[in-house]
């Protein structure tokens, strides 16, 4: 563990091993063999070659790009990329959380989660054409047949071969069932591809020899609608019987897009089977494509979470490091003073009520994501049933908070950032405008925000059986607030406290409506209810910090003021750290939390002006 301008890695450490208490997890017997150190030595590898081999190829991501040929339909990532792929892979971090029987370490996702977080935040591009080979193995594990895991998966465990995610058309984006893609039955049991995918992220380059591409398609006669969707794993060479590269299948790139963000990671279009040769395998059971897809969904959506925070997380380290170091106007206090000495701008007053806001920010989005993995943990591990229904009703309801809450927030953090610096924050001179840049998109793949926000609405909250996830996520609340009085102030208890009690006007409002067919009234405030679930749950969880970092600051400190309290934490680390996540908290529940009542008010409100209003009333548009 190190300073390094990415990720604060003390924090890292606070929330597994004092927060969450990760090492509870080796009283499993999935991770018996795991101790303290052994994550200790995980996460500080990652952190290495984060820094070593990712950061420094970030800008060549953005500035050279990626080259398509046309001709050959290749792309070619650059040169850069290749050296931080290859010590990502052998590292084994791709297939850190995958069964050890199955050629993986078997490691925690808690921990998995928490090396991403540093990966992203050195080179996200990089970091996803990593990813991508992790979640195709998870699939193929789950649902393939024998045969068709030892076709792909031991050169996939090797991290000689890539992997995608194929769903969108132009005509079927958000609307999957409307899709095109055809499968037709072969009698050697394989089946013949044609179709068209766009957007497809990490779809060609030259980083494996190989790419398995799981395509969403629909079998010839099958329904139309989601109903009538298939998986197939098409690899982009095919593969001859002793697991060797046979021939080019029939599939190609035939472009990538031009794009504002995440530069060197190849947004594909991918064309099936223009020759009617395009073979694939079938993944699962026939009409149980999006039952496979959603496995795959649901962890890319975590995993878009952790994308966001991590870049946000880069763009507020190098924002307080240029805030120490950026020297402009005197301070406040001698404000009538011209002889008065230049201070760096960290010590203005405005300029640490932006950096404690993305610092509080960001550290109540790391909390969120690696508490969701610990329940994950304890979902697929736990042979106690209350304790897996409890975990998975976690995961359940948090997964689109993840999502959607935190990449909406990063993009507010990664603009704060770049205010920071001022003018120079728009220049390319320095990182944060390429982190503005990257960090949109976190809000619009994967699933738009509104979406995942009906599904935390509908899915998750009201059509849960007896909401079941909503009850659990308010037990959860309320242990923590028993267990913070008398050890946290009230001002920070009863916020949280009350705004739980509005949350519940919320959703009895709410289930109201759906009781009465109020659909419309309903979805409406879809987006503005996970808009303001998200800073109670991050509230919620800077309260729990505060009930360790309140004891452990005090204990360190005493009863310091002053010169006499700001030499202790200048010449002593973990004092700062503690006392800094204090104000943390304290900062976040008191200034930034307190906009969470007036969100409630206006879904309260139920205004009917959106259900109202027409196309014709927006004037002044253009209407093609």
């Amino acid at each position: 563990m190190s300073l390094n301008p990415l990720v604060d890695s003390r924090d890292v450490r606070f929330i597994l091993f004092e927060l969450l208490g990760l090492e509870k997890l080796n009283s499993f017997e999935r991770f018996k063999d795991f101790d303290r150190s052994t994550y200790e030595d995980t996460l500080n590898l990652a952190e290495k070659i984060a820094i070593d081999q990712f950061y420094t190829s970030n800008a060549d991501g953005d500035k050279i790009a990626l080259q398509f040929n046309p001709k050959t339909h290749e792309v070619k990532v650059p040169e850069s990329f290749h050296k931080g792929f290859r010590a990502y892979i052998e590292a084994g971090f791709h297939s850190l959380s995958f069964p050890p029987e199955e050629g993986g370490v078997g490691m925690p996702t808690s921990v998995s989660m928490a090396s991403a977080e540093y990966f992203n935040a050195g080179n996200t591009s990089l970091t996803m054409y990593c990813g991508a080979i992790t979640g195709a193995m998870h699939i193929i594990l789950l649902f393939g047949s024998e045969e068709v895991k030892k076709m792909f998966l031991p050169k996939m465990v090797e991290g000689q071969w890539g992997g995608t995610m194929c769903l969108t058309e132009s005509g079927a984006g958000t609307d999957v069932g409307a899709l095109k893609s055809k499968a037709v039955k072969q009698s050697d049991g394989t089946y013949l591809i044609t179709g068209q995918k766009i957007f497809i992220s990490n779809g060609e380059h030259d980083l494996t020899p190989n790419i398995i591409h799981p395509v969403l398609a629909r079998i010839e006669g099958d329904p139309e609608g989601t109903k009538g969707i298939s998986i197939f794993l098409v690899p982009k060479f095919l593969i001859k019987e002793d697991g060797s590269l046979g021939e080019r299948n029939d599939m190609i790139c035939s472009g990538i897009e031009h794009k504002m963000g995440l530069k060197g990671n190849a947004t594909s279009s991918l064309s099936f089977g223009d020759n009617g040769k395009c073979v694939g395998y079938l993944l699962g059971k026939e009409r149980e494509g999006m039952k496979v897809m959603f496995r795959l969904m649901n962890a890319a959506r975590i995993h878009t979470g952790v994308q966001a925070e991590a870049v946000s997380s880069a763009a507020y380290m190098h924002a307080v490091t240029y805030a120490r170091n950026r020297i402009q106007g005197s301070h406040i206090t001698q404000m009538l003073n011209p002889s008065a000495p230049k201070v760096p701008i960290i010590e203005h007053p405005d300029v640490k009520r932006m950096l404690l806001y993305m610092k509080s920010t960001i550290e109540g989005m790391r909390m969120l994501t690696l508490f969701l993995a610990y329940n994950e943990d304890i979902m697929y591990s736990s042979s106690a049933a209350e304790e897996v229904k409890e975990a998975t009703a976690i995961v359940e309801i948090l997964t689109p908070i993840v999502k959607a809450g935190i990449s909406d927030a990063a993009w507010l953090v990664t603009a704060e950032a770049m205010q920071v610096y001022g003018g120079y924050g728009y220049c390319q001179e320095y990182p944060v405008e390429q982190y503005a840049r990257d960090v949109k998109v976190f809000s619009i793949y994967e699933g738009t925000n509104y979406i995942q926000s009906l599904d935390l609405l509908m899915r998750k909250i009201l059509m849960n059986p007896e909401m079941y996830n909503y009850s659990i996520l308010k037990k959860r609340i309320t242990e923590t607030v028993q267990k913070a009085k008398g050890i946290v102030d009230d001002k920070y208890i009863t916020p949280v406290e009350r705004g739980m009690e509005k949350l519940d006007e919320v959703i009895s409002m709410m289930t109201k409506q759906i009781q009465e067919g109020k659909f419309v009234a309903l979805v409406q405030n879809a987006a503005p209810l996970q808009q303001a679930i998200f800073p109670l749950v991050l509230a919620w969880l800077h309260l729990w910090s505060l009930t360790l970092t309140m004891p452990k600051a005090k204990a360190i400190l005493g009863d310091a003021k002053g010169e006499e309290r700001q030499k202790i934490i200048a010449d002593n680390s973990e004092a700062a750290y503690y006392s800094g996540r204090m104000l943390s908290s304290q900062f976040y529940i008191g200034a930034e939390f307190p906009k969470f009542f007036g969100k409630i008010e206006c879904i309260m409100l139920n205004e009917g002006a959106a259900i109202k209003v027409a196309s014709e009333n927006f004037t002044g548009a253009l209407k093609e």
